[in-house]
């Protein structure tokens, strides 16, 4: 069963909130609270310590009824059945699209070209439990018997900014290795890096699904030579350990056999954290720890795959998303979390979401003729409110915000939570009202400062409330986005997991580099050309 291929702007639903849209755009949501006793509670999705208020969105009753009309047209439904089953939805790659398998309970039969694959991923977790637990109870030793202090993730992608985020976001439950991540092919990045390990101590772990990804290799072979001016070629087996499905050259590369944890092709890398990926993460926090995340995400899929649509939240927030996108052109959503602990999230979100659904090709490989993705930023507050949160309240701009806020300091700190949860509150409540020139006359405001001091207020946010930051509500929340993406694209009719995008850029780096030894130029535009001649002038 394919996935469905309907141009959205066809069907009844998206003509009918063209005509919605019209009569609506200038909103003030401050009248519609006004004329609403219950509107926070309608707008409002409650499920396990996730609470979800979108009720601070320029939209009515008869918008959400379209938005979700819309997600029925396009048979999301059905979409969502060939996700979930295995079906190779990736088209563009013959792959199916199976992150949801690899958090899913041990007893559930998920077929790949009708093998259950079940089986297999319990093996990898069980390999990952154990060597993880041997590397932190220091068991595992190096080459001069003493037990691991460091461990360096070297990927890129998905093979950096899942498990380096998740990392940083659990740091409270982090265990006594020192974890650092190199990702960028800059050779300033690695040898930073290097400057703060010991080869006695260090472990390496390298991320790579071809083991041919050039910043990776280099990375990981720039280490490799550090490490062999204090250890013997044999003394690689005890310190590098690789996740891949090219076992051939891991081993050629050093690796032993033994520490080569698999990955799959139906494992896309900006959702692979969840795999052999996220052995940093096992290593990091625990496995326990890394379990949970794992137990998180796979119930937030059961929310996603079970709800109905209209208290669905991966669903609700990707409609609302899209009634921003492509009604009211917005074309940024900003993701505010109040916890200096995702301080990475937004990074991470920026692959997951721009890479995903970054397409301008639909399902039937046509141009599309409306907005596709969305362009994601942020900041943790409070830091972002003393940076861009002047454009979000009196800029030009309509920029919908995500908030995400935890009721629970995990250090305790009664005082710092408060003052942090005030702000949270607050912000989403001005830019709901804004304040207006009577608010800022009864103020005493000079008269000539009087314009400069009104709001207009009006700008939409979503809060989503947790209980506290653990691996599990981490793992949900995670997860929430990653089926946002999905239901985005299926909306928008494009193939949200091949990235073609980003080879076009390496193909011609490869080439530039042979110029480089090669020191001839040529079949390149005239600033390029320019470029590269003033580049070799000043390193030669």
């Amino acid at each position: 069963m394919a996935i469905p291929k309907i141009n959205p702007t066809t069907t009844k639903a998206w003509k009918n909130l063209e005509t919605h849209f019209n009569k609506i755009q200038d909103v003030e949501m401050k009248k519609l609270f006004a004329q609403e006793d219950k509107r926070a509670e309608k707008f409002t999705i409650s499920w396990e310590d996730f609470y979800v208020d979108f009720s601070k969105n320029r939209i009515t009753d008869e918008t959400f009824s379209l938005l979700l009309q819309l997600a029925e047209e396009v048979k999301l439904k059905e979409a969502m059945q060939a996700y979930f089953s295995g079906e190779v939805i990736n088209e563009t790659e013959k792959r199916e699209v199976l992150h949801t398998a690899l958090r899913a309970s041990k007893d559930a039969n998920i077929k790949v070209e009708g093998v259950n694959v079940m089986p297999e991923i319990f093996s990898v977790k069980q390999k990952i439990k154990q060597f993880s637990e041997a590397i932190i109870s220091g068991n595992q030793k190096g080459y001069t018997n003493k037990a691991f202090t460091h461990v360096v993730n070297i990927g890129i992608g998905g093979s950096d900014l899942g498990p380096a985020m998740v990392v940083d976001s659990l740091q409270y439950y982090k265990n006594h290795l020192t974890t650092q991540f190199v990702s960028n092919v800059d050779g300033d990045h690695v040898n930073e890096v290097i400057k703060k390990l010991d080869p006695e101590t260090t472990l390496f772990v390298i991320v790579s699904k071809t083991f041919t990804t050039q910043e990776t290799l280099s990375n990981a072979t720039t280490l490799k030579n550090w490490f062999l001016k204090s250890a013997k070629q044999e003394d690689i087996a005890k310190h590098f350990v690789a996740v891949s499905t090219n076992i051939e050259k891991v081993k050629d590369f050093g690796v032993d056999e033994n520490n080569i944890f698999p990955m799959w092709n139906w494992v896309g890398g900006r959702f692979s954290l969840w795999s052999a990926v996220g052995l940093t993460i096992s290593l990091a926090v625990g496995n326990q720890n890394f379990e949970k995340l794992l137990l998180g995400a796979n119930k937030m899929d059961n929310h996603f795959k079970t709800q109905d649509f209209k208290t669905n939240i991966p669903v609700v927030l990707a409609l609302i998303s899209i009634w921003y996108n492509n009604f009211f052109k917005a074309e940024s959503e900003a993701i505010i979390p109040y916890s200096q602990y995702l301080n990475q999230f937004a990074t991470y979100l920026q692959q997951g979401i721009m890479e995903s659904n970054g397409k301008s090709v639909d399902r039937n490989g046509e141009l599309v003729k409306y907005q596709t993705g969305t362009i994601i930023w942020g900041e943790p507050g409070t830091n972002s409110q003393h940076a861009f949160f002047q454009l979000i309240h009196q800029g030009t701009k309509l920029i919908p915000a995500d908030f995400i806020g935890f009721a629970k300091s995990l250090h305790g700190n009664k005082d710092h939570q408060d003052k942090l949860m005030s702000n949270f509150f607050a912000q989403t409540e001005a830019l709901l009202n804004g304040k207006d020139k009577d608010e800022v006359i009864a103020e005493g405001t000079e008269e000539t400062l009087i314009p400069f001091k009104v709001f207009q207020g009006n700008k939409p946010t979503n809060t989503i409330f947790i209980d506290s930051l653990t691996p599990e509500s981490l793992g949900k929340l995670i997860a929430m986005y990653e089926h946002k993406i999905f239901v985005q694209g299926i909306v928008w009719n494009i193939f949200s997991y091949d990235q073609f995008g980003v080879e076009l850029g390496k193909q011609l780096a490869g080439k530039i580099l042979k110029e480089f030894e090669n020191n001839t130029f040529a079949n390149h535009d005239a600033s390029t050309l320019n470029l590269l001649k003033h580049f070799k002038k000043l390193t030669d």
